[in-house]
């Protein structure tokens, strides 16, 4: 059974400070030092202190840091104070290890950041053994929780005490691949996934491990090139066997959350990440998994509280801070959005998400494409690996009408990744806009042999079947993607599945299958009424295709009208010329003259932007 939910924090509102209400004694272990100067032992001593760190979050009853935050801090000469008052934490643990031989050197104290008073220190000199290593970091984790009166459990001693493997090779392939994995590349993703499987190969017992193993495998569908089903099904294996190991690791069921968030099955994956986080209250991780499936479930405030909580556990983190930002930007707050997105660029300026989240913010939210554009191309200049950032920038270019761009960014995805599933997508949809059925039939066959439900592939079919009068063939392959929408009198429509329901309510209407439409209708009001308008999870123009096939066609381009004036412009040439349910009203002046006025405002942008110095300094501030 799941664990009961974590105890809700402050508002984003209040900022970071708002922290303060979490009143358990607080600690950051800061990044050893390596006083062996090898730098083959960087590895190990770095091993040590997130060990360290991981023993100490096993206690429920401290807040302890998160290992993103703490080393920003590594080789600082920064005062001990100024460290805790930016982590917000009121006592900080240093140290040093030496590897000499077969022997292993530790020292450590705990500091109070307040009056810099050293409130408890000791030494460990002792052979270098796995069992010695576990043994001393245990220690220390007990007598921190008592320097700090912090009461133990008996389960979390026991967790404290247990040995996750007795193979000192398996423990240094295992911190070598979490350091690889957390910096979140293609090619370090890859290599994490080695690591674990040599650690696997020493210990087939080590749970950690196999978790670390599936975490890779699962951030690999999003940040490398592994195709999405096949990783899953991969990374699910390795989940599986973590929990069968070690049905106390919340590692493992993090691991599991992870999995479901990315398979989109909302329910299982809370169920998953709120047993993590009963195992593990400091598990900032889970915290931020777990608010964004909220995210993704519309339950936007609630995602807000979680992330402050994650963020108090991890105050450094760039993919907290966007994930706030996220949630932000759900609630239409979006200059607090944007705060946290600067926020994110500032901790890494070279990250490249954070200038993503920025130029998405920039044109969705407040119809800026000059600013989005130079943003999108910082990301595209960050990001060699992947995608995202070069499909951003094609998008930016459809909108603001420059084909030729388009063409020529949509060429160099092709090149790079040409099996990638969202090139394929969005070469599929393009081909459709431009009437070229053959060309997207290719990419939509392409897409299907790795996804074959996708939901571009899907669209794309189904709105060529629908031009063609094929509603039947539509309605059948969408029964068997999505059995839900069909059950008599009661569809099960959520914020997964509206709008696919949309074109579900449409395809049945043009069979004539009308009874069956208002139930569906109904379903996508509720969920699309919860969406703000504009921004990342703007309900624009998906309201107006509602209205259409409610039949207030006249409200349906006053809808129109007002997402206009509001910004929207997102993929606006796609529903002025291809979307199958704007088809009863594009021939209508109202409709015509949104587009008009969307296309001169296109144009204005376009020339605005041409007209910018190509080594114009980067403007962070939205709005501008």
């Amino acid at each position: 059974a799941a664990a009961s939910a974590p105890p809700g924090v402050v508002s984003a509102a209040q900022g970071p400070s708002a922290a303060a209400a979490d009143e358990r004694p607080s600690i950051a272990v800061l990044p050893f030092e390596n006083r062996s100067r090898l730098e083959d032992d960087v590895f190990f001593v770095d091993g040590i202190h997130d060990d360290i760190l991981t023993q100490l979050s096993k206690a429920s009853a401290l807040k302890v840091i998160s290992s993103t935050s703490v080393d920003q801090f590594r080789d600082t000469r920064l005062p001990t104070r100024t460290i805790a008052e930016r982590l917000g934490v009121g006592s900080v643990l240093v140290g040093g290890v030496q590897r000499a031989g077969n022997r292993v050197r530790i020292n450590v104290q705990l500091i109070d950041a307040g009056t810099d008073a050293h409130l408890w220190a000791d030494n460990y000199d002792r052979e270098l053994t796995v069992a010695n290593i576990f043994a001393i970091q245990t220690e220390v984790a007990v007598a921190i929780a008592g320097a700090l009166k912090a009461t133990l459990t008996p389960g979390e001693k026991a967790r404290l005490e247990a040995m996750p493997t007795g193979s000192l090779d398996a423990w240094k392939n295992y911190q070598l691949g979490r350091q690889k994995l957390a910096r979140r590349t293609s090619t370090s993703l890859v290599e994490a996934a080695e690591l674990f499987r040599k650690a696997i190969g020493f210990d087939p017992e080590f749970a950690l491990a196999w978790s670390g193993l599936s975490d890779s495998l699962a951030l690999r569908t999003l940040y490398g090139d592994l195709p999405v089903m096949a990783g899953l099904d991969l990374a699910q294996e390795a989940a599986d066997k973590a929990r069968e190991l070690d049905p106390g690791a919340p590692d493992a069921w993090a691991s599991a959350g992870l999995i479901a968030m990315l398979r989109k099955q909302d329910g299982r994956a809370q169920e998953l990440l709120l047993q993590a986080i009963g195992l593990n209250s400091n598990h900032s991780m889970a915290l931020k998994w777990y608010a964004e499936v909220l995210i993704d479930v519309q339950r936007f405030e609630e995602a807000e509280r979680h992330l402050n909580k994650a963020a108090a556990l991890d105050p450094l983190s760039v993919s907290v801070q966007w994930n706030l930002g996220e949630a932000l930007e759900a609630q239409e707050r979006f200059s607090d959005a944007a705060l946290h997105y600067r926020r994110a660029v500032d901790l890494d300026p070279l990250a490249p998400r954070p200038y993503i989240r920025l130029a998405m913010l920039a044109f969705g939210a407040f119809h800026d494409y000059v600013a989005a554009l130079p943003l999108a191309q910082r990301a595209a200049e960050l990001d060699q690996a992947g995608p995202e950032s070069i499909l951003l920038l094609a998008r930016l270019y459809w909108d603001l009408g420059d084909d030729e761009a388009l063409d020529g960014e949509l060429a160099r995805a092709e090149r790079l990744w040409p099996d990638n599933a969202e090139v394929l997508a969005f070469l599929a949809v393009r081909a459709q806009w431009r009437k070229d059925w053959a060309g997207a039939m290719r990419y939509v066959n392409r897409l299907m042999q790795s996804e074959p439900d996708h939901p571009a592939a899907l669209v794309t079919l189904n709105h060529m079947d629908l031009r063609a009068g094929r509603a039947a063939a539509v309605l059948s392959r969408y029964k068997a993607s999505h059995p839900e929408l069909f059950q008599p009198g009661a569809p099960q429509v959520d914020t997964r599945n509206f709008a696919v329901a949309l074109d579900v309510a449409f395809a049945m209407e043009q069979d004539g299958k009308i009874d069956q439409v208002h139930a569906l209708l109904d379903g996508c009001a509720q969920v699309i009424a919860r969406r703000p308008l504009l921004g990342l999870f703007g309900r624009a123009p998906l309201d107006a295709q509602l209205l259409v096939l409610r039949g207030r066609r006249a409200a349906a381009i006053a809808a129109l009208r007002e997402a206009e004036r509001a910004g929207w412009r997102s993929y606006w040439r796609y529903y002025r010329d291809s979307e199958p349910m704007f088809e009863s009203i594009r021939a209508e002046a109202g409709f015509k003259a949104v587009f008009d006025d969307i296309e001169r405002d296109m144009a204005r942008q376009r020339a605005e932007f041409a007209r910018r110095p190509k080594h114009a300094p980067l403007d962070l501030d939205l709005p501008r």
